[in-house]
């Protein structure tokens, strides 16, 4: 069975994606001299040669790899996307790490001001008013066009994350999870979304007799499942602290809870609805951006709001009472900019004025513009608890669960990190990419911190095509390895080879963006393998190639127009997760590491990433001042002739 389930009976998954390309099938020489460009300077130069023996083995007419290359092009040919699957199963599904942290990237919503509980929910009754207007607009198909920025901007990009929004649940399996995404017709869409209030889950209808509700009725069943969860009498065990577990465990745990029926009927529930509300507990915690981070990425564990989730579903929405709010997504269905332009759309919406009961459409800038719409209050069934029958199994797999992930919320390490020296209009005068400049900082804050480069993850999108989701640029090159060995020393030449780092970074950009990057071609020679049914090629089994696919550093550039930030944490037990948003006049950095690794420490690695940035404003101005002493010099001597 496909790792991705899909509804037949409804869009066909290029419907958005009408005339773009598929994504191409690299020349496998080309790839093969990229890796082995990529890897050169990261290994000794002992396994260097052993693992250009193999490559070149691998590559040689008539061999392995071009046995494997003629199947996967072939496979190009036949799919709407060949690297799709392999990616989407290899990236996540395969993965058996718990979400949170490891997995679930979040957004972190501006910090909000709630007086009260009341306050508070008002807030949450706006933003599901906000959800149920951009599902709307998602559903009609009615969302402006992606275009490309940065490097080669202006083309259309693919629109069909932005239809697994809402529509995407992932269920845990034993060896591989299941993605599935029903794409609906408006007959056969959710009509219910389900809101977390004290480790308790409720139903929400947000139809009735064929209507939507407004926002003062949401506002209305709202306060009434507040009500209803502060009766201790009727409090259920904390069962969404199960979904917070390693895949494996969770699916077990799922397995023992769809016994029983009333459980059985409760999931069903959560796994239909349109995405998932968490009215949080105050925190106690200063409400400080590394703070509001942490609460987004684990909920504080157990003892705070840790239980209060459903991380198999792809959108959950966190309103604190003490407004740290935000959004957790599962990230299987969709990237980043997809979360991005799905909060800035809900940000502008809950910011309007005399928002009870809004009608927001999007005009072509993207923003919500608002009509007046009937604020009557109707008669409306009370919200449902979801019951839960638990054994004394149930009961240890849930002590056992939030064991796990107390350990896991001790383990984070976090710094948000605001560099506020300068921003992206600072590096654009230096006629530079600020990406590129970015991506060259961070290798110089390892760097500093370690003596030597490591194999980094930046995620490059690939929207350009059909289904396109990401490709890796891989920014430990060795143009940058060389800028930052002579950056240590007095060299003279530092800002020819910061320049020559940052082409590096941009030309390998321009590939992984135009589908010409070497990760996503290597999963699929080694997939093809495997469905061969050969021996794995010895590239494959090689300790280079195991290294390589080894993300010490794992770094996304997640840009905002809207005072907000993305963060995630690291995807090795021994690496950083750094997520970046460039603006203005300032860097935004989230910046994660574990704390169990004594070789890693989020606050040794912002020092040494704030130290590098300085310094590569100063040296900016030294080679400006310089130029400028250069030619009053000229001038002078100039005069003196004449």
């Amino acid at each position: 069975m496909s790792a991705v389930l899909k509804s037949r009976n409804t869009f066909s998954t290029t419907d958005s994606a009408a005339g773009l390309p598929k994504v191409p099938v690299p020349p496998l020489k080309q790839t093969l001299d990229t890796y082995l460009k990529c890897v050169q300077h990261l290994v000794k130069e002992e396994q260097f040669r052993k693992t250009k023996t193999i490559v070149e083995k691998f590559g040689a007419p008539g061999g392995v790899g071009e046995i494997l290359q003629k199947k996967l092009v072939e496979r190009r040919d036949k799919t709407t996307n060949w690297v799709y699957d392999y990616w989407l199963e290899d990236m996540y599904l395969n993965n058996r790490l718990a979400l949170p942290v490891n997995s679930s990237p979040v957004m972190v919503f501006p910090k909000q001001t709630f007086r009260d509980h009341a306050d508070a929910l008002r807030f949450a009754a706006r933003l599901i008013r906000g959800v149920l207007e951009y599902k709307a607009l998602i559903d009609a198909r009615a969302l402006p066009v992606d275009f490309a920025r940065g490097q080669l901007a202006g083309t259309p990009l693919c629109m069909e994350q932005y239809y697994r929004l809402f529509t995407s649940y992932r269920f845990p399996g034993l060896k591989t999870d299941l993605l599935k995404v029903q794409m609906n017709t408006a007959s056969s869409a959710p009509d219910h979304m389900i809101v977390a209030c004290k480790n308790q889950f409720f139903v929400l209808d947000i139809i009735a007799n064929g209507k939507q509700l407004n926002e003062a009725e949401i506002l209305s069943q709202l306060e009434k499942i507040m009500k209803m969860s502060e009766n201790a009498e009727e409090r259920l065990p904390p069962i969404g602290i199960l979904t917070s577990d390693g895949r494996t465990e969770w699916a077990q745990a799922r397995e023992a809870l769809i016994k029983d029926q009333t459980n059985k009927d409760s999931l069903a529930l959560i796994e239909s609805c349109i995405c998932v509300i968490c009215l949080d507990e105050p925190s106690r915690l200063e409400a400080s951006d590394t703070n509001r981070a942490l609460m987004m990425l684990h909920g504080g564990g157990r003892e705070k709001n840790g239980a209060n989730r459903w991380y198999d579903k792809s959108m959950q929405f966190v309103i604190g009472m003490n407004g740290i709010c935000g959004v957790v997504c599962e990230h299987s269905p969709f990237e980043g900019i997809v979360m991005v332009q799905c909060s800035e759309y809900l940000m502008k919406y809950v910011s309007l004025e005399n928002i009870d009961d809004v009608v927001v459409v999007l005009n072509r800038t993207g923003n919500p513009s608002k009509t007046a719409a009937s604020s009557s209050l109707r008669e409306l069934s009370p919200p449902r608890r979801l019951r839960w029958k638990c054994n004394s199994n149930i009961q240890g797999l849930l002590t056992a669960s939030g064991d796990r992930l107390q350990r896991l919320v001790n383990n984070l390490d976090m710094d948000v990190f605001d560099f506020k020296a300068y921003g992206k209009e600072f590096i654009k005068k230096q006629k530079m990419s600020p990406d590129a400049f970015i991506q060259v900082a961070l290798q110089l804050a390892f760097y500093k911190c370690s003596g030597r480069l490591v194999s980094t993850y930046e995620s490059a999108s690939i929207r350009r095509f059909q289904e396109g989701r990401v490709d890796n640029i891989r920014s430990a090159t060795a143009e940058a390895l060389a800028f930052c060995f002579y950056f240590s020393q007095q060299d003279s030449e530092k800002m020819k080879r910061l320049r020559d780092a940052i082409n590096a970074q941009t030309n390998y950009t321009v590939a992984a963006i135009t589908g010409m990057a070497m990760d996503n071609h290597l999963l699929g020679l080694l997939r093809i393998s495997a469905e061969l049914r050969m021996e794995k090629p010895d590239i494959f089994c090689d300790e280079t190639y195991r290294a390589s696919n080894h993300f010490i550093l794992s770094t996304s550039q997640v840009p905002t127009t809207v005072e907000m930030f993305c963060c995630y944490g690291p995807v090795v037990p021994n690496g950083y997760g750094a997520c970046y948003n460039p603006q203005s006049d300032h860097i935004l950095f989230c910046v994660s590491s574990f704390w169990e690794n004594t070789e890693t420490s989020s606050t040794v690695f912002v020092k040494a990433l704030n130290e590098g940035l300085l310094e590569i404003r100063d040296l900016h101005l030294k080679v400006y001042l310089t130029c400028i002493d250069k030619c009053v010099e000229v001038n002078y001597n100039n005069h003196n002739t004449l």
